[in-house]
């Protein structure tokens, strides 16, 4: 067997990943674009702890150590990094799945075909038409409606979103109304994300409360002390320490900004 096969063996959900994540390469080419990456960037560490090492300590152990190790790691970070785009593009659906879901039961309460009603959503609210038109298309190259349903709920990434195409494909199989059903996901979906928001307000009011301590306070009065204390212990400080001190504290504003940034809900209100 193969190093590519192999590896290929570990990863049996690469396929369906790839597919998921709209990323349009086959898991081979995918290993060894990894595996390629990988050996790219443990070379590069590699040369570069020589470099660092200098002649008079040179050995060679630690700069195949170093070029093992970041190659591993960089090769782990191409494969998850489907799993982040597959997130990604989940939280782009849910934005509006909520809105989607309820023009889908508006148009379906008020008589229209499912296949119409399917077709009028695909051409609003955002990413999340985007797999409602793949359902079209799928169908308007020979699917039938149930396939193509059952293809969209496989490789969709929002778990809110295969809730509804879920409900549909199965209100079809067995051949009953999909309103009533319908309508259950949708108001599950929203009792879901109020919940999601709540639990934002609460993390919000403690990620406030750290950034006033650690982004605010801590570095106002603790400059303050240090000036004062430099000046009174006669310590000189030039523009390298200001320099260091400043760019610590943007470090830390650039962190709290992310951290508010990752906690906030992805959906449309």
């Amino acid at each position: 067997m193969s190093l590519i096969n192999l590896l290929l063996s570990k990863h049996p959900e690469l396929k369906v990943k790839l597919i998921i994540a709209k990323l349009k390469i086959k898991p081979k080419e995918y290993i060894k674009k990894s595996i390629f990456n990988g050996v790219m960037f443990g070379f590069f560490f590699a040369v570069l702890t020589v470099f660092f090492m200098g002649k008079d300590n040179f050995k060679i152990g630690w700069p195949l150590l170093v070029g093992i190790l970041t190659g591993l790691f960089f090769y782990n970070m191409n494969i998850k990094k489907i799993d982040v785009i597959i997130s990604r593009k989940a939280k782009e659906i849910d934005r509006g799945v909520l809105f989607a879901g309820r023009f889908l039961l508006i148009k379906l309460s008020g008589g229209d075909p499912l296949i119409g009603a399917i077709e009028d959503v695909s051409k609003n609210y955002g990413v999340a038409s985007s797999y409602f038109g793949e359902i079209i298309r799928d169908v308007e190259l020979g699917s039938t409606l149930e396939e193509s349903l059952d293809k969209a709920t496989r490789f969709c990434p929002s778990r809110h979103l295969k809730q509804i195409l879920f409900q549909i494909t199965n209100a079809l199989k067995i051949g009953i109304d999909v309103t009533q059903f319908l309508q259950a996901t949708v108001d599950e979906i929203a009792e879901a994300q109020l919940v999601e928001i709540m639990r934002y307000g609460k993390k919000l009011s403690s990620l406030t409360m750290f950034y006033m301590l650690l982004a605010i306070i801590v570095p106002s009065l603790g400059m303050t002390l240090f000036v004062v204390v430099a000046s009174l212990l006669s310590i000189s400080m030039d523009f390298m320490v200001f320099l260091i001190i400043l760019m610590v504290l943007i470090f830390i504003q650039f962190m709290f900004i992310t951290f508010f940034k990752s906690a906030r809900p992805d959906m449309e209100v």
